[in-house]
């Protein structure tokens, strides 16, 4: 997508309608900032994998970098980066990231912040609800789920290391999608 051009159904954020309507939506000037630092990682991290320009990479090692120092900031954004990489590869769907310089979190953004926030507070089922909607569980395999629980465990710890931790107000109720647009359910 080029500057100035969106995709058919896409937002000024690069969000679907169906994101936009969705009731998890909200400004991040809003959020606590341990909130706002997952979901910017999140944000940053799945667009520069997608994209593979550098410049959200940069954006995500500077944000950190700049809240806790290199050597720290190293800590972080690699445990940033191997959760990214797990829901990427393990989700039945492309995850969706608003435009880098959106104000907003979408759906998918806000239940990445909220499996963070459930793993820093030990609520095991609202974490796998959140895992289970983030990578479309209907079609994911418990061995897989596994793997990004496990890397989000890592990341929630390494950021609790670094007194970033989240309110459990971040924890939501995963939503649940009943069918995709276009199909009847099963």
């Amino acid at each position: 997508m080029t500057r100035g051009t969106r995709r058919r159904g896409a937002s000024i954020c690069g969000t679907t309608a169906a994101g936009i309507s969705c009731p998890l939506r909200r400004a991040a000037s809003v959020l606590p900032g341990p909130e706002r630092l997952v979901g910017y990682g999140f944000r940053y991290w799945m667009q520069g994998r997608r994209s593979g320009d550098l410049a959200p990479w940069e954006a995500a090692w500077s944000l950190y970098a700049g809240m806790f120092g290199p050597a720290r900031a190293r800590l972080a954004v690699g445990a940033l980066a191997d959760w990214v990489v797990a829901v990427e590869r393990c989700s039945g769907r492309a995850i969706e990231v608003a435009d880098v310089r959106c104000p907003e979190f979408c759906r998918d953004e806000c239940l990445a912040i909220s499996m963070i926030a459930a793993c820093q507070h030990d609520t095991c089922p609202a974490l796998r609800a959140c895992t289970f909607a983030l990578v479309e569980g209907r079609q994911a395999e418990s061995r897989r789920l596994d793997v990004v629980t496990t890397q989000a465990q890592a990341f929630a710890h390494t950021m609790a290391s670094l007194d970033q931790v989240l309110s459990v107000s971040s924890i939501v109720a995963a939503p649940h999608d009943p069918a995709p647009a276009g199909a009847l359910p099963n």
